[in-house]
């Protein structure tokens, strides 16, 4: 079954078919896989790698993704291509006689996903092709809440609508028509309400970044920085992973949260998420 994946970055791992290459390999950067892998095989005047342009075919075989955004994919991907150049992974060895060249890019990407700050995103790891599946070695899993998934990806994009929907309306952006009560009245205070923050209690002004839970049926709302607080028990850290929402308790991937303020997950069903669910389980 193919995945529709909104908002996608994603770092991609190829593997050479070519029987004068077999063996080699390729690591890049991508918004949409399936038109990447074109490239790749077609050759650098369609958009293709120099290194890879006329050594196809090429597959891709896994790709991690679920990036905030394209600079934090492209210094994955840059540390992933030069684990010896890159200050965080000073502790990963260099390639062994012994190891293929894909044993050690694996190898290298298992540390990478246990290291800041890549260990504090919600990325998932994806084998596109299940033929060239390999366990993650002892001590270097993956933190719990990636989670690891197999099958074709297919990058969705995210629509206007779906964006202003999920961005947050504060009071003062709503238009007299969607207010209550006749315009001679006073409006109705569930304006208000819906408008609170349901961390600090105070209103959510315009010029505020706000965050709303991922069920549907859930009416939470916050300001970004008040459930980032909430998400973060240790304050010496910076950047939350997860958190109960405060209102009604399913537990949230700060990464899914950021993904659906920027109009992802909006056509999520009240099924998908019920009781205390991981949204990590479900995309």
């Amino acid at each position: 079954m193919v995945q529709e994946v909104e908002n996608f970055y994603g770092v991609y791992l190829l593997y050479c078919m070519n029987p004068k290459y077999q063996g080699r390999t390729y690591i890049g950067y991508t918004v949409n896989p399936n038109r990447r892998i074109k490239q790749h095989n077609t050759g650098a005047h369609a958009g293709g790698a120099y290194r890879t342009s006329g050594r196809g075919p090429w597959e891709m075989i896994l790709i991690i993704h679920g990036f905030p955004n394209d600079v934090s994919g492209l210094r994955f991907e840059w540390a992933w291509q030069h684990p010896d150049k890159s200050r965080r992974l000073k502790g990963v060895t260099g390639k062994s006689r012994k190891e293929t060249q894909y044993e050690f890019r694996w190898r290298v990407v298992c540390n990478m996903l246990r290291t800041a700050p890549w260990s504090g995103l919600s990325l998932t790891v994806r084998w596109l092709k299940q033929d060239f599946y390999r366990e993650f070695p002892s001590g270097l899993q993956p933190p719990l809440h990636m989670p690891v998934k197999y099958g074709p990806v297919v990058s969705k994009k995210v629509s206007k609508d779906a964006k202003k929907k999920h961005g947050g309306t504060s009071t003062s952006e709503a238009s007299d028509n969607d207010r209550p009560g006749n315009e001679d009245g006073p409006l109705d205070l569930s304006i208000e309400a819906m408008n609170t923050c349901s961390i600090c209690d105070l209103l959510i002004q315009a010029e505020d970044k706000s965050v709303t839970c991922l069920k549907p049926r859930c009416s939470m709302m916050s300001h970004l920085v008040c459930l980032a607080k909430s998400f973060l028990p240790d304050p010496t850290k910076l950047l939350p992973v997860e958190g109960k929402c405060p209102q009604c308790n399913v537990t949230l991937l700060w990464g899914e949260v950021i993904r659906h303020m920027k109009g992802c997950h909006s056509n999520l069903s009240e099924s998908t998420l019920q009781g205390d669910t991981t949204v990590a389980e479900m995309v």
